[in-house]
């Protein structure tokens, strides 16, 4: 989180490879704007985009719209477990 909670970046780390990708969110964090950053973000081959696991946050609150655009499903970790 940036300067009074108004920025961000978001971290995607690949679980095999361990790559890392990093979401560019300069107008904050809401659930819109961190599906279109992963959207725009998310460049792995085919055979590395099984599935995406995120926390509990409201981040992802357009998990669906993520799902249905990127072909991908998406999970959430158990609370406290990340």
């Amino acid at each position: 989180m940036g300067a009074g909670n108004q920025t961000a970046i978001g971290t995607l780390v690949e679980r095999a490879t361990r790559y890392t990708m990093l979401l560019h969110l300069p107008g904050g964090h809401d659930a819109e704007q961190v599906r279109d950053a992963l959207l725009t973000t998310i460049t792995l081959p085919e055979h590395l985009r099984g599935s995406l696991t995120w926390d509990q946050g409201a981040a992802m609150a357009r998990h669906r719209q993520f799902a249905i655009a990127a072909d991908m499903d998406v999970y959430f970790c158990d609370p406290a477990s990340p």
